[in-house]
């Protein structure tokens, strides 16, 4: 099996809403669009984004109602503090703020207005410099 990319499909109620944050906060791009559905993608490693509005038909009977719950977009990058001062002064809504854990990862985390939630981590040494972390 040869994978040629990657997405996550998340069911949400404001379709527009959650794509439109990820395009202006998270330097995604519309690679096509319909009626209760977008998809968006990103020239780097980051993994497309599908947005689907709850209830649609697309969807198999025992998931249309579900809504994107308990799920975190996780996306590594290389300079954390640039990243969380960008987003707090863009005015993002921070849900977990900047902290380091214990065994080397550098995260916060923020939430768009369907309340999905985007980590954003970066690996570091204990001593704080950065480690070069392929996911």
């Amino acid at each position: 099996m040869q994978v040629t990319s990657t997405a996550i499909s998340l069911n949400v109620d404001d379709v527009t809403a959650s794509a439109d944050f990820a395009r202006s906060h998270l330097g995604y791009e519309q690679a096509m669009a319909a009626d209760g559905f977008v998809s968006l993608k990103r020239d780097d490693a980051a993994v497309d984004l599908i947005f689907l509005r709850k209830g649609i038909e697309v969807l198999p009977d025992g998931l249309r109602d579900q809504h994107a719950a308990g799920l975190i977009v996780a996306l590594v990058v290389d300079d954390i503090q640039t990243e969380y001062d960008r987003l707090t002064a863009e005015g993002v809504p921070v849900t977990v703020p900047l902290k380091t854990e214990e065994w080397g990862e550098r995260l916060f985390v923020v939430a768009d207005p369907n309340g999905v939630h985007y980590e954003f981590v970066q690996w570091v040494t204990p001593e704080g410099g950065a480690q070069d972390w392929q996911g």
